[in-house]
């Protein structure tokens, strides 16, 4: 998946927004101010990182090669995703829902609530079950 189609499914969650607080070439990905997703270079190849259960990351890394624990991240809660081409890109969007989905579900309640109005769960929740 390349960055741009990468980016604009990022972007395709509601209400999230790109920031660039660290340089020029870090992407942080947040909705309601919260983190979700973090697109960067390491060493030339390009990392995606994504919050996860700590169970649910723990079985992506064992499954995937491309799937690692995080690069400057709690290793509990985020993977890496390593964006060299070899997983599909069903899986990628399917791990970025996952972790939209559970930062929306630790917003404030007031503030989830009103996404959850605009939106519908569909939308911000997909297929996880709470």
């Amino acid at each position: 998946m390349d960055s741009t189609t990468l980016k604009k499914y990022l972007l395709s969650k509601p209400e999230a927004e790109e920031y660039y607080p660290f340089d020029d070439y870090t992407a942080v990905f947040k909705v309601q101010g919260k983190m979700f997703a973090l697109l960067i270079k390491k060493q030339g190849s390009p990392l995606l990182n994504l919050k996860c259960t700590p169970d649910h990351a723990i079985e992506l890394r064992d499954i995937f090669s491309d799937v690692i624990p995080a690069y400057h991240m709690n290793k509990r809660h985020w993977n890496s995703v390593v964006l060299s081409g070899d997983l599909p890109m069903g899986e990628i969007q399917r791990q970025i829902d996952h972790s939209y989905s559970l930062v929306v579900r630790k917003l404030k309640k007031s503030v989830r609530e009103g996404l959850e109005v605009r939106y519908g769960k569909p939308a911000l929740y997909g297929d996880m079950i709470f």
